[in-house]
């Protein structure tokens, strides 16, 4: 799955999160004060995430950081996908 891809399934779990369309997104769009994400929003979009990209998530990976943009945390999934590919 290239970024495009996974920019594409992060704006649809989103929108499911958040329960409303979330607009295109740029990279730079900070996750919580741009977008409203919550606490909670953050440990629901985490397991419509695994369900939307096949990618099994381990809590005890995820620092502040995974969760600061939406490139951010492209680039978490994208290094996981990886990962699993290569096992």
């Amino acid at each position: 799955m290239d970024r495009a891809e996974i920019l594409v399934r992060l704006r649809g779990s989103l929108s499911e999160v958040l329960n409303r369309e979330v607009p295109e997104l740029g990279e730079d769009a900070r996750l919580f004060e741009d977008l409203a994400l919550d606490s909670t929003g953050v440990i629901e979009l985490l397991m419509v995430l695994e369900d939307s990209v096949g990618l099994e998530i381990d809590p005890e990976e995820l620092g502040p950081e995974v969760f600061k943009t939406v490139g951010s945390l492209a680039s978490y999934v994208a290094a996981g996908l990886a990962k699993t590919a290569k096992v």
